[in-house]
């Protein structure tokens, strides 16, 4: 791996990282920490308790044309019941979360910058690298209409759905990035195995889809039912239809994902140890699924299973990567 792709490693690890915490934000309600973007409570660093909070800081009329958008009269929001929303552990969790994007923001720019002043270049890394980077900036727009939006849910699948849009392109740079790639064995994807992993990655996609609809449904219970223990909310979400979809298709990519393992450990890809972070992705998730759909809908549960989606769609990517019959001709400017 030359000092190229391990700059891209990184930074796919960042944003891995990133979405683990943007998932305990959400878990936990923090979204709102930080009322307002850039700033937070009026303040570069946050404050720790409402006290230190500076009334002039707050731009109250962008407080009220927000509550005005969620049927809130307008008169009712002054900077005093601003203030008496402050949750120093929301805030400081929310503001963590921030502080996460920058390593992200620098090691993708870095690796932009890197792939156009590399000597030997190649087209679709030097695209994708920017595409990264539009990616990471339109992203981080959307994370200030998440706030100025009031945690809107649309707005935040999208969010999710860009962060792993972002995780796809910078996977393609790292495996890309240099003259020759790693492949699987030539003929080791015989006979469908690729048709197959290929099958297994839509699948996982339009489960993370419809999986973002439940998120939401979730979201909105916190909010109707946060005095119900969240072993309740069980109960409320299998009267969705959406939620009966994403239970029963998890048993689906189960299966598909067990065929696709035993096919590829069988055809000696060289990339076993792939495979089984694949597989083991897949277990965990039903493993996090059977916890929340049995126990209650745990915080824990919650982040891990967010989390694990992001490096599962990271594994399957890599494998379809490496067994593509892309033209891998040497770099050129």
């Amino acid at each position: 791996m030359n000092r190229f792709q391990k700059v891209a490693v990184a930074a796919c690890v960042a944003l891995v990282v990133l979405i683990f915490v943007g998932a305990i934000v959400r878990a936990t309600g923090a979204g709102m920490g930080c009322p307002d973007w850039p700033t937070c409570w009026g303040c570069l660093v946050p404050p720790t308790s409402a006290d230190q909070i500076d009334p002039a800081k707050l731009d109250i009329e962008k407080y009220r044309i927000k509550a005005a958008a969620h049927g809130i009269d307008p008169a009712t929001i002054t900077k005093e019941s601003i203030i008496a929303n402050y949750n120093p552990v929301h805030t400081w969790i929310e503001y963590i979360n921030r502080l996460t994007s920058t390593p992200l923001a620098v090691l993708t720019l870095i690796t932009f910058v890197m792939a156009f002043l590399k000597k030997n270049r190649i087209r679709s890394v030097m695209i994708a690298a920017t595409l990264a980077l539009i990616l990471l900036g339109v992203n981080g727009w959307m994370g200030a209409r998440i706030v100025h939006s009031g945690l809107k849910p649309g707005i935040i699948t999208i969010h999710m759905a860009l962060a792993i849009a972002m995780l796809l392109v910078l996977v393609f740079v790292a495996w890309r990035g240099c003259e020759s790639p790693w492949k699987l064995a030539a003929s080791s994807c015989r006979g469908g195995l690729s048709k197959l992993a290929w099958l297994l990655f839509i699948l996982v996609l339009a489960e993370g889809v419809v999986g973002s609809q439940v998120r939401e449904k979730t979201d909105e219970l916190k909010r109707t039912h946060e005095a119900a223990p969240r072993s309740e909310w069980v109960g409320e979400l299998e009267h969705s239809t959406t939620y009966l979809i994403h239970r029963s298709a998890s048993w689906v990519i189960l299966l598909v994902a067990i065929l696709f393992f035993m096919k590829a450990i069988a055809a000696r890809t060289g990339a076993s140890m792939l495979e089984k972070v694949i597989l083991g992705s897949v277990l965990g998730q039903m493993v996090l699924g059977i916890v929340l759909s049995q126990v209650g809908i745990l915080p824990v549960a919650q982040v891990l299973h967010i989390g694990l989606s992001s490096i599962l769609v990271s594994a399957l990517f890599l494998w379809l990567l490496a067994s593509s019959r892309m033209d891998l001709r040497p770099w050129n400017g």
